[in-house]
């Protein structure tokens, strides 16, 4: 007989899965940082400047510390990152973590506005166009979803200032909040929030609008439906049965979407002048800051692990009969 599988609780689970990937995060950091000085260019030239003379160049990158071995740099960066110290920007001369916190919530508020637009929209459309398989309604959802999915983010981006900004005047095409109003209420962010997350979030709206259409269709003619409508149960309480099995794949989707969402954040804070990481990432890249580069490529590799920790988690949610062995 084969033995049982020992299951566990979902903190332990979370537990051995944070521990797994620690190893992983700490290979990310020593790919970045290899990437960082294999790319061109010199980060001591944008930061003395070029009319400097050979001996203050040696002088800075001394200061800087890259004047030691490739090696020895790469195993300080990791035992640095291993402590959750991301080191010093060489151009805004601050702590890279403080930098990283200071635009975080900017980014968080971003992203999980698209991921929740895409998500939750997604879903509700999927399900409206599967109970009315070949009707106009479903039809016009796929001629959607088939443009939603194929227009890139700056250039739906850009759609969206034009329409509602330039000509409609409806929101404002930059920033967070209002330059009169810094210190506004959520009313203003909120307004500022509308078009970079509707950017951001209509590709995986359209994708997993598309999902849970086919997924409900396909659970609407298993063999447990069309036993539970010949045993006369409401229809809505059918349609509830198939789209708690449909949700599975969905979830995942959902969950590779979210990482998706991260990168994508980069050109949608761009296009919107969003002040979150993206932007702070953009300007860092530009000034060839490394340890703001490789700060910011460490925090979106950990969110990923998160993104991926909870998706797992919602299998059990979604389905009891999921356990972590």
């Amino acid at each position: 007989m084969t033995p049982l599988r020992e299951t566990m609780s979902v903190p332990r689970y979370a537990a051995r899965r944070a521990l797994s990937a620690a190893p992983m995060l700490l290979a990310v950091a020593a790919v970045s940082f290899l990437l960082m000085h294999l790319a061109p260019g010199d980060p001591v030239y944008l930061l003395a400047g070029e009319g400097g003379t050979p001996e203050h160049y040696a002088q800075v990158r001394r200061q800087l510390g890259l004047d030691r071995p490739l090696f020895e740099q790469l195993l300080r960066h990791l035992w640095q990152v291993a402590q959750g110290d991301l080191g010093r920007s060489i151009h805004q001369r601050q702590p890279v973590l403080g930098l990283i916190v200071e635009r975080l919530p900017a980014t968080l508020l971003l992203v999980g506005s698209a991921l929740g637009l895409a998500s939750v929209g997604g879903a509700l459309l999927g399900v409206w166009a599967a109970s009315r398989p070949r009707s106009l309604l479903d039809r016009a959802l796929l001629a959607f979803t088939a443009l939603g999915a194929a227009v890139p983010v700056f250039w739906s981006g850009l759609l969206l200032v034009v329409c509602f900004s330039l000509w409609l005047g409806w929101f404002p095409a930059q920033g967070m909040a209002s330059p009169r109003t810094q210190a506004a209420g959520w009313v203003d962010v909120l307004h500022h929030l509308m078009l970079p997350a509707l950017a951001l979030g209509l590709q995986p709206l359209a994708s997993l609008s598309r999902l849970m259409r086919l997924k409900v269709l396909e659970a609407l003619s298993e063999p447990y439906v069309l036993t539970a409508r010949a045993k006369g149960l409401p229809r809505a309480r059918v349609l509830g049965h198939a789209v708690r099995n449909a949700l599975l794949p969905v979830i995942t989707v959902i969950g590779g979407s979210a990482s998706m969402l991260i990168t994508g954040a980069v050109l949608t804070e761009t296009v919107f002048a969003w002040p979150g990481l993206g932007r702070l990432a953009l300007d860092a890249t530009l000034t060839r800051d490394y340890p703001l580069i490789m700060g910011t490529i460490m925090v979106a590799a950990a969110g990923t692990v998160v993104l991926n920790l909870l998706t797992d988690v919602a299998y059990a949610v979604v389905d009891p009969r999921i356990t972590y062995g």
